[in-house]
């Protein structure tokens, strides 16, 4: 059996949007199976966090990639089953009416895509965020959705999952 990534969508998207369709066909031509839930019945984080560990207590996770609300899902779920890194682009970090998040990797298993531009969650938290944690953080000239650099983004997911295949646990 193939390694699984786990693709978590943000707030009001959907499970096989544009970004995930992107990075789920680079995950498979190196080598993955990929798995995108469909969190849309619901806006509850915690509710999300809850489906996404049903489903890797199911089938294990090696890694999770999150979008926004689906970074705060992705982080918080580390806390409750084990997984090799996560790979979260714009992630929903100390935004107002979340509640705390909790992080099963350390900043070594954790790489962030943040857009310069990104009107929902502010530059500052992903900064201060990534600072306290030593993660590896990509800030570009984009906004919330990162729309504008999806292949720049398959380049670093493909960076990141070569350092992590490389320095096995």
């Amino acid at each position: 059996m193939k390694p699984l990534i786990h693709f978590v969508h943000g707030k009001e998207s959907g499970p096989w949007g544009t970004k995930i369709r992107h990075l789920a066909d680079i995950a498979r031509e190196m080598g993955y199976d990929v798995e995108s839930l469909d969190y849309s019945s619901t806006f509850d984080p915690e509710t999300r966090v809850e489906m996404l560990v049903n489903s890797c207590n199911t089938r294990p996770a090696q890694y999770l990639v999150g979008s926004s609300m689906g970074g705060w899902v992705a982080m918080t779920a580390s806390a409750l089953v084990p997984v090799r890194g996560l790979f979260l682009l714009a992630p929903a970090i100390d935004i107002e009416g979340y509640p705390p998040y909790r992080l099963g990797c350390d900043g070594n298993a954790l790489e962030i895509v943040h857009g310069w531009h990104d009107s929902l969650i502010p530059v500052e938290n992903i900064t201060r965020f990534s600072m306290k944690h030593r993660c590896t953080l990509h800030l570009v000239d984009d906004e919330h959705r990162l729309k504008n650099r999806l292949p720049q983004i398959g380049d670093y997911m493909i960076s990141f999952l070569k350092r992590m295949e490389k320095h096995p646990e």
